[in-house]
């Protein structure tokens, strides 16, 4: 597939680029400074831009199949990124006929506060509730949007490894989850979510 990925030099962003070059993807790297990504390939090209700028990714958007926003901001900083990037991506897709999207979340927003561990809510309600809001705002352009959406909500990132063994979707009356999660894994669901209609229109968590 040709795939158009945004937040592309960030954590998961990175490895979503990595991951999907060696499943045969032909990939465009959107990011302000893509050449910080230090990757070559004969698949990927990289394109520099702001995602908060339409015009800009309404250029990078034609030919691609499928769009992956991995956008994302220390939860120190008060930016608007995530919500507001996506809903350039959003409008520019709508506009240019790109229909599938996954996009990356957060576990604890919306139904999904329930699943986490005491700890965690504890944190989203002290230092990360403006983070909290946005990851909620950004889910709300991507639901009222007319394309095919799965929005992913990972639990909190660790530096682990690629290992597939994870668990997704989430009966919320289960509370035996981790609300843990590597980068590499995330972006290996997101990727299946290319090929895999199951969660389409829907909001599924993913952690160990």
């Amino acid at each position: 597939m040709r795939l158009l990925i945004f937040g592309s030099t960030g954590g998961v962003g990175r490895e979503l680029v990595r991951q999907a070059l060696d499943q045969g993807h032909a990939v465009t790297a959107f990011a302000r400074t893509p050449a910080t990504l230090d990757t070559t390939h004969d698949s990927l090209r990289l394109v520099e831009g702001d995602v908060m700028d339409l015009a800009a990714v309404r250029n990078a958007m034609p030919g691609h199949d499928a769009v992956l926003a991995a956008l994302g901001s220390p939860p120190w900083k008060n930016t608007d990124v995530r919500c507001e990037g996506n809903r350039q991506i959003i409008r520019a897709m709508e506009q240019e006929r790109v229909r599938r999207l996954v996009s990356l979340s957060t576990l604890g927003a919306g139904d999904s506060w329930q699943a986490l561990p005491r700890k965690y809510r504890i944190l989203f309600r002290s230092l990360l509730r403006n983070a909290l809001s946005a990851h909620e705002r950004q889910e709300s352009y991507i639901t009222q949007s007319r394309l095919d959406w799965t929005i992913v909500r990972p639990g909190a990132y660790t530096h682990g490894p690629h290992t597939g063994a994870y668990r997704s979707g989430f009966p919320f009356d289960d509370a035996t989850i981790t609300a843990e999660i590597s980068r590499a894994d995330v972006a290996d669901f997101m990727l299946q979510q290319l090929t895999d209609d199951a969660y389409l229109h829907q909001t599924p968590g993913v952690s160990y």
